[in-house]
């Protein structure tokens, strides 16, 4: 079952890149720039709806709420949602969907580094460490040559990655989280809470909601807070019943699934030799610290779905 999880997992998400592109054409067939404020108002809205729809479905959020650290649990909002987004949502703005696909997969690299400092997990191995260099030489050929409708993918790439390793420290803290509260319910306040930073930073816009929120911008808009509440709601679940060393072996099929739909869903944009010959080394890359992590520490699922 683990398998198809992370596959509808990598569905969703993929199709998330396409969908943000295609709210921007939306605005600017209507003239409306994504300024910064618009974008933040988009994602605020997005997530708050995303996140109370998580809430409603959850058993006890209150209550857990408050056994749960306050401050942990803004923190998780912040690093998941309103600082990992942000970037997320600008580099959509000078970049393009198929290399924000691409790069999405880097997340199991910043895990990789991120938790024998922060979780007191192993050090890589020198294979490991080569698996990690394989996976950099793949986002630099990526960005290198990323193909036509790709803006400005050097400054898009650094975003996408950053935005990556915001999610990655996300995961740390939801750990931590998981301890006082159930991953529907820190997921739904990491959502909403991360929902309510975005609405306050784009005040400036909510004057222009009428016109930035068209009928077919609502649509795509409750499509992504779908996305939101499902995938990070799943995902976070999964995370509660096997190692995140073990999920994080799965997460190839994210970027595989977003080049994928981008690719075909996103007029404009059509990948270059660096995206696939850069793919394909990302992809190598986590297969092979995924399947070698596995050997070497005994990786195993906790539970059964």
């Amino acid at each position: 079952m683990l398998p198809f999880a992370v596959l509808a997992c990598a569905l969703l998400w993929g199709s998330a890149f396409p969908a943000i592109k295609a709210i921007y054409a939306e605005w600017q067939r209507a003239d409306i720039d994504p300024t910064m404020p618009n974008r933040l108002l988009l994602a605020g809205v997005r997530f708050m709806i995303g996140g109370a729809a998580l809430l409603i479905l959850a058993k006890k959020p209150i209550q857990e709420l408050k056994n749960t650290s306050l401050l942990r649990l803004l923190a998780f909002a912040c690093a998941q949602t309103y600082i990992q987004y942000a970037l997320f949502y600008t580099a959509l703005v000078v970049s393009s969907a198929v290399l924000g696909g691409l790069l999405v997969g880097s997340g199991s690299i910043w895990w990789l580094l991120l938790a024998p400092i922060l979780l007191k997990s192993p050090w890589p191995s020198r294979r490991q460490w080569g698996f990690v260099l394989l996976g950099v030489l793949g986002v630099v050929l990526a960005v290198y040559r990323p193909g036509a409708g790709s803006g400005q993918p050097v400054l898009g790439g650094v975003l996408f990655c950053l935005c990556t390793l915001s999610g990655a420290f996300a995961l740390i803290i939801l750990q931590k989280i998981l301890k006082t509260m159930g991953p529907r319910s820190a997921t739904g306040f990491g959502l909403f809470f991360g929902g309510i930073l975005f609405m306050l930073s784009g005040v400036s816009a909510w004057s222009e909601l009428p016109a930035l929120f068209s009928s077919k911008v609502m649509l795509l808009t409750l499509y992504l807070a779908f996305v939101s509440a499902f995938s990070f709601g799943l995902w976070n679940y999964l995370t509660s019943l096997f190692p995140v060393n073990l999920l994080a072996g799965y997460r190839f099929l994210v970027p595989v699934c977003a080049v994928i739909e981008s690719s075909l869903m996103v007029s404009g944009e059509t990948p270059g030799y660096g995206i696939w010959l850069g793919g394909a080394l990302v992809i190598a890359s986590l297969i092979g610290l995924h399947r070698y992590s596995s050997r070497a520490h005994g990786v195993a699922p906790v539970k059964s779905i």
